[in-house]
This record gives structure tokens, sequence and C-alpha cells, in this order.
């Protein structure tokens, strides 16, 4: 395996593991950031308030997207990492 093809790999699967993680990181940062601004605005600072609905609301999307995610990680699989164990 030359270090050109290896480079690119590893690029294609940092690419991907960042569009696997874009939706979980986004909810967790709305919701965080909604959590947030009504602590703020009710000076309730209780630690579970913003524990408890992130990850809820991480919990909803990531079963929501498993299908993305799983479609996503078997096809750069399937068109990148078989054919190289194979020597295609």
């Amino acid at each position: 395996m030359s270090d050109t093809l290896l480079f690119d790999t590893l690029r294609q699967a940092l690419w991907i593991a960042v569009q696997m993680s874009m939706p979980l990181l986004t909810v967790g940062l709305v919701v965080g950031l909604a959590v947030g601004l009504f602590q703020a605005l009710t000076s309730v600072q209780e630690n579970t308030l913003t524990f408890v609905p992130k990850v809820a609301a991480m919990m909803v999307v990531f079963w929501v997207s498993m299908s993305f995610m799983t479609s996503t990680l078997l096809n750069f699989f399937t068109a990148t990492i078989v054919p190289m164990i194979g020597g295609s």
C-alpha cells in the first residue's frame, strides 16, 4: 500500500466520522444552548437540567439517524476498505 492511498483512505475515514457525528453534535449544541438560555433567564442552576435534556435529545437523534449512519459506514467499507483487503 502506498503512502498516498493510506492518507487518502484516512482522509475519507475522518470525513465520514465527521458526517456521522454531525447530527448528534448539532442537536447537543442546540439543546445545550436552549437549556443554558433557560437557566440564565430563570436563574435555575441545576447540573442535571443541562445533562438530561441533552442526553435524551441525542438518543432520539441517534435512533432516527441510525440508518443514515449505517448506510454511510457500509458504503465506505464496501467501496474502499473491502477492495483494499481483497487486493483489487
